[in-house]
């Protein structure tokens, strides 16, 4: 049997939006609707939210995930967070004493991923086997093979000019990653410290669950893209 590891980074010290882990978000607090994702996806040994904080880490107890230590380290605004998650781990297993074979990160500001996406994210991991899976999402409306650089005096440099000679239903779909969800090998994760591995592959879920939250604007397109989901059950 595989055992699988969920592990929510949620540093305290947030900048860009103060407290954003356990601010309210359509009636929650943030984290939780990532633990709760978590915890119905039915697919992890444990839940982990990885804090240096303890009020982080009392609202992640009160929504049912493990938070039996505090970080160690590795929660200032320079450390990667595929670093952090690797020393959640590791802390987890001195903790526990046992051992994962799979470490999924969950981003606690990706807070409309759901239950499904995990679930079916993890399948394909489990069924393909690659080392390292990031979660992306395919562009709509925004079509980045028209991107330009604009310089002063707004003249601008495209960066696909071959793009312009196109349609723009013959263009090829083009992905971005999100931090939704990153599912790894242990091992490979400990030795590389970064879900970005030799190997990684991205796989798609919908761009509603992929939305990540760092500042205000993304906070308010959150919002409304929720609502959208609502509207749409």
């Amino acid at each position: 049997m595989t055992k699988a590891i969920a592990v929510i980074p949620a540093r305290g010290g947030s900048k860009r939006v103060p407290k954003k882990n356990v601010m309210d978000f359509m009636g929650k607090p943030m984290i939780a609707w990532t633990i709760e994702a978590a915890l119905r996806s039915n697919v992890f040994s444990r839940v982990l939210a990885s804090t240096d904080d303890k009020g982080i880490a009392e609202v992640a107890k009160q929504y049912g995930a493990e938070v039996p230590f505090l970080r160690e380290g590795n929660s200032n605004d320079f450390t990667p967070v595929g670093e952090a998650t690797v020393g959640a781990v590791k802390q987890a297993e001195d903790h526990w004493s046992e051992e994962y074979d799979v470490v999924v990160q969950l981003l606690s500001n990706c807070p409309i991923r759901n239950a499904d996406d995990i679930s079916v994210s993890y399948k394909q991991f489990c069924k393909s086997s690659p080392s390292f899976q990031i979660s992306c999402f395919k562009f709509g409306w925004m079509n980045p093979w028209w991107a330009t650089k604009l310089n002063c005096d707004y003249v601008p440099e495209f960066l696909f000019p071959e793009a312009l000679k196109k349609r723009s239903q013959d263009l090829d779909d083009l992905y971005c990653p999100t931090g939704a969800i990153g599912i790894a090998d242990k091992q490979a994760l400990v030795d590389n410290k970064t879900f970005y591995g030799p190997g990684h592959i991205f796989y798609p879920i919908d761009w509603k669950s992929a939305v990540d939250i760092d500042d205000y604007e993304d906070l308010d397109f959150a919002k409304a893209v929720f609502l959208l989901n609502e509207s749409e059950r």
